[in-house]
């Protein structure tokens, strides 16, 4: 039937069929990453830790910019940490040029009596010196030995800089001293109680560690719902799937992660020309053989409460997939069916491109079928229901785990349920178009090798409220 009819109707015959195959790909790959195994930190097991079980921490924290009040919240969260002091340090680390966040901070020392500073110099600084030796000696950091980059020392001024001046100034401070586990957080990150003796415990059997995220702003917009939502889909309920028994390449978030600071220095570092750093470092990770765990309890962060600057900010990490994808696997010499497990992780948020094509193909496949004179083949529409009802089950098991997870920042059941109203499926729809928009501005970034000046996202001190009540909590507790 389709080859007689006329050319609009081809042309949205075929774009039914094709996008309904393109779809039913995706939920295979999702199939796929949802059967992996999960290897998770058993918080049971910190009643077999002993006092030389517990490792040295330096937690990192690079801010750029940040309102007083923000970094405030922060360091109340890091305050309200269970863990021996004597055994962990935490770096602020902004560039030497931001006196505003500088000034702040000093301020802060006041009332944190843990937190140290470290301004990040210009790179023609001579103490960096300590990284351009490290990188000389270490074919792992490929990017300084091969590509039109090689020994460029001008790095971006962005967070990946700041991590590894630090980074590096630290682990030469500590020669000779035992391993430590890095952790950093990005100004908004609010770490919870047990964070760090999560580390303890996970570091036992894992050689990397990567906790979930989780916004404490779910309802303060419509647009701050949505971008909650993505943390609820991918860092609250796939990310895991990741860790896989070692089977699966792996990305990291960007926060709450643990390093073993001597595989950091064997492996190299941090990758400086790449938007967003933590997808590459963990897919160098994994080619590496460290294995994954994963830390099931959240830090608590702020996510964007407008459109505009939930593009901005995912229009970076788009950018950065696309990198990470590209040269780096040649780098890593990953084989062929390692590059495809690579990309099956990014897959499933490009499939947002299907959406402006497949919504209206499908309106109109549905309303032929309704008139009686639908021209598609029988397979397609079956095709379509069997979509449908994938679709629709998987949205119940996604909903079933926003609810249980969105008690941890949201007590009352009717905020919880306002949530879940907020994020209907047709608002979802709505949020998977949008998600176009950063998807083709992150890949026009990756093609013009854009993205390397740090475009902070808006902070607003949203978590205030939440974090002040939780260390009362734990106070009193």
């Amino acid at each position: 039937m389709i080859g007689s009819a006329n050319p609009l109707t081809i042309a949205l015959s075929v774009a039914f069929i094709v996008t309904q195959l393109l779809w039913a790909a995706s939920f295979l790959v999702d199939i796929y990453l949802f059967r992996l195994p999960v290897d998770r930190v058993d918080m049971d097991e910190e009643r077999d830790l002993g006092p030389g079980d517990l490792p040295q921490i330096a937690l990192f924290y690079p801010v750029l910019r940040e309102l007083e009040q923000t970094m405030h919240t922060t360091l109340l969260a890091i305050s309200g940490l269970r863990y021996p002091r004597h055994r962990y340090r935490v770096y602020a680390i902004p560039n030497q040029d931001d006196v505003e966040t500088i000034a702040s901070l000093r301020r802060l020392q006041k009332e944190f009596d843990f937190l140290e500073l470290l301004e990040v110099p210009p790179t023609t600084d001579p103490s960096w010196q300590v990284v351009w030796s490290a990188w000389n000696n270490n074919r792992h950091a490929y990017w300084w030995h091969q590509g039109a980059r090689a020994g460029e020392r001008r790095l971006p001024p962005k967070k990946t800089r700041q991590l590894i001046y630090a980074f590096y100034t630290i682990a030469e401070a500590r020669r000779g001293d035992e391993d430590f586990l890095v952790n950093y957080i990005d100004a908004d990150s609010c770490p919870q109680a047990n964070h760090f003796m999560a580390a303890a415990i996970g570091i036992r059997h894992y050689d990397v560690l990567q906790a979930s995220n989780i916004a404490g702003n779910l309802n303060d917009t419509i647009a701050a719902s949505w971008h909650a939502f993505d943390h609820m889909a991918w860092d609250g309920r796939k990310f895991e799937h990741f860790t896989a028994n070692g089977r699966q390449p792996y990305w990291m978030l960007g926060k709450g992660l643990f390093y073993k600071a001597s595989d950091l220095l064997e492996l190299g570092g941090f990758h400086p020309w790449i938007t967003i750093e933590d997808p590459e470092v963990g897919l160098r990770f994994w080619a590496n053989g460290r294995r994954l765990g994963y830390i099931e309890e959240p830090l608590i962060e702020e996510v964007p409460r407008t459109i505009g600057h939930g593009i901005t900010q995912r229009k970076r990490w788009v950018a950065g997939f696309f990198q990470s994808l590209d040269a780096p696997l040649d780098a890593l010499g990953y084989a062929p069916i390692d590059r495809l497990k690579a990309w099956l992780i990014f897959l499933p948020c490009l499939a947002y491109l299907i959406g402006p094509i497949g919504i209206p193909a499908g309106i109109w496949a549905f309303a032929t079928m309704l008139s009686g004179n639908s021209p598609l083949p029988t397979w397609s529409i079956l095709l379509a229901m069997v979509n449908v009802t994938g679709f629709a089950v998987s949205l119940g098991l996604l909903y079933r785990s926003v609810w249980k997870r969105s008690a941890l920042v949201l007590e009352r059941k009717r905020d919880r349920l306002r949530y879940l109203i907020r994020c209907n499926p047709l608002a979802l729809t709505i949020w998977g178009l949008i998600w176009v928009i950063p998807l083709w501005i992150g890949w026009r970034m990756y093609r013009n090798d854009t993205g390397l000046i740090w475009e902070r996202t808006e902070k607003v001190n949203a978590n205030a409220g939440l974090i002040r009540s939780r260390i009362r909590w734990l106070r009193r507790k």
